[in-house]
């Protein structure tokens, strides 16, 4: 496809440094396609660590917040095991 790069879709901007942890999802087979949705950004961004979120399951996959601050942009992945992904994001961003 033309905006695929390394199961990415890059159509969209991604936050800085989130595409490094959605290549980390493709990289470990936990999904075969990752879509960038809509940034949100606040008047008065705040600085923070990024982190991805799983919202909800979708006819085909997920749909995931990938986080930066106040940063929020929706992302949605294709997957066939939700569950193991849901899982996976516990392990790697773990709530504080």
């Amino acid at each position: 496809m033309k905006y695929r790069k390394k199961g990415i879709k890059k159509e969209h901007h991604i936050i800085e440094d989130g595409e490094e942890v959605l290549h980390e999802l493709v990289k470990n087979g936990l999904v075969k396609s990752v879509i960038p949705g809509r940034i949100k950004t606040t008047p008065k961004g705040q600085p923070g660590n990024i982190r991805l979120t799983f919202q909800y399951e979708t006819n085909s996959g997920a749909k995931l917040l990938l986080k930066k601050g106040s940063t929020v942009q929706e992302v949605f992945v294709i997957t066939e095991d939700t569950q193991k992904l849901r899982e996976y994001l516990k392990k790697r961003f773990p709530k504080n």
